[in-house]
């Protein structure tokens, strides 16, 4: 009987290779993030110098989503066909390209179109990221893991903001494209130091080669551990999945996990980018200058920070579903507290307190958004299924900022506001319906699971799972 390599890799404990991948991997998703969080500060620039009213600078802010659609689908279809470790390098590539064209553009219609390149890179990357990461960390600490990966995301933001109130003021937002584009040389780091996926190899059949990697692993994890020997391998059936791409998706099986991550995807994503690609734009129309209202931007994301990490843990404690719907509800009424708050002008304090509040609860969300879509689908379509969640949401983000644009001068800010938190209320109801939980399984065990049980008895069978692995 063949040994698969999911059950090696899941038998393995936590190692500094684990989290070394998970650096490698969570730096070019940080890099990635940088270039995605920098329109937030610069589209009040850009509009300013191109005379641009609101709904063309809504329509260039959502270029790069349109790109990022097409990455998006694109690069998972061809991982799983290609394996994920190449595109994710080409996909560092195309970003690094786009970012520095931008920083040449010298009209609204070319920076849309590298805008639009830009996105193309970003787009193909974010999905891979999640599905080469979820693919080697084991059961126990995957949701936490892939958690603090988006965790920076924030992270990214606030660097972004920071990077803009010192560079912006004096060289232009040009100049920050272009710094944005040198992180793409990280690639050669990529390249020397994380492995193709053995659970992808094992799905093509090139089940050798995915051995001989994990017997590189397993030597890795026993040599930083000093382990005389590794815990033994416990074998887990796993269905045999026939169908690829669209066929796999919609298969009765995982109909309703492919309904749950689009719609999910879609919604947050648009109330997310309708409003923080705004954010400093909207400040900046009650009456803040340039400089303030990108730091006051980054002050407000500081909540960031202790949303992903509160994510993190209730991910593995609660479960993902339950921390979904919590993240989505809070940040629902916190959108709607912040934008009476700055609409009655009630102070800096308010401002400060509700806005850190609000991207608390909606940074959480997205460290969810990442943990818990590779989980739902199997490892032969988890690259595609990662991908095309990843396009719903970006069409959702290029919906945003253009309608945002729309709203503004018709429904003012309050129509703004309104709009994100009824878009966070869609994407809860969405999972409440028809997600299920997977915390404490394996991707095995989930990809074997009865879909229409799991969203019955979710919750109690996945603590059961877990206290009594924990237990073992």
């Amino acid at each position: 009987m063949r040994v698969h390599a999911s059950d090696r890799l899941e038998r393995l404990p936590i190692s500094g290779y684990h989290r070394m991948l998970f650096a490698i991997i969570g730096l070019a998703f940080l890099f990635d993030n940088l270039d995605l969080a920098m329109m937030t500060y610069l589209l009040g620039s850009i509009k300013a110098e191109f005379g641009l009213s609101s709904a063309e600078a809504g329509l260039l802010g959502s270029a790069s989503f349109v790109g990022m659609a097409l990455g998006a689908i694109s690069s998972g279809a061809l991982a799983d066909r290609f394996g994920r470790k190449p595109l994710f390098q080409v996909s560092m590539i195309i970003w690094g390209v786009g970012s520095y064209l931008c920083s040449t553009a010298t009209d609204p219609l070319t920076l849309g179109i590298y805008r639009f390149v830009l996105g193309v890179g970003m787009g193909m990357e974010l999905p891979l990221a999640q599905t080469l990461l979820s693919e080697f960390i084991p059961t126990k600490q995957r949701g936490r893991y892939l958690a603090w990966m988006d965790g920076n995301w924030p992270i990214a933001f606030i660097s972004a903001g920071l990077l803009a109130y010192v560079v912006l003021p004096s060289y232009g937002w040009r100049t920050m494209f272009l710094l944005g584009a040198l992180p793409a040389f990280f690639l050669f780091v990529v390249r020397q130091y994380v492995p193709e996926s053995p659970r992808w190899l094992e799905s093509r059949g090139r089940h050798d080669e995915a051995s001989a990697i994990v017997d590189k692993i397993e030597h890795n994890v026993q040599r930083r551990l000093k382990l005389d020997r590794l815990p033994p391998v416990i074998s887990t059936p796993s269905r045999v999945i026939s169908n690829f791409g669209w066929a796999a998706l919609w298969a009765p099986n995982f109909r309703m996990r492919t309904v749950t991550a689009l719609g999910l995807w879609f919604f947050a994503l648009l109330g997310f980018y309708g409003l923080t690609t705004w954010i400093g734009a909207l400040l900046q129309q009650s009456g803040y200058d340039v400089t303030k209202s990108v730091l006051y931007t980054v002050y407000i994301s500081l909540g960031g920070i202790p949303g992903f990490l509160w994510a993190g843990w209730a991910v593995e404690h609660w479960g993902r579903k339950p921390t979904c719907i919590a993240t989505l509800v809070g940040g629902a009424l916190m959108v709607v507290l912040y934008g009476y708050v700055a609409i009655s002008n009630l102070g800096l304090v308010a401002l400060f307190a509700s806005g850190f509040f609000m991207q608390f609860f909606l940074f959480g969300m997205w460290c969810v958004l990442y943990s818990y879509t590779p989980e739902l689908f199997p490892t032969q379509v988890r690259a595609f299924g990662c991908g095309l969640s990843s396009t719903f949401g970006r069409i959702g983000s290029l919906i945003g900022p253009a309608v945002v644009g729309f709203i503004l001068p018709v429904a003012g800010q309050a129509g703004v506001f309104s709009l994100g938190a009824a878009c966070f209320v869609c994407a809860a109801l969405v999972v409440l319906c028809f997600g299920i939980e997977t915390r404490g399984r394996s991707l095995e065990e989930i990809e074997s699971a009865d879909t229409s049980a799991d969203i019955a008895v979710a919750q109690p069978a996945a603590i059961l799972r877990t206290d009594s692995s924990e237990a073992r």
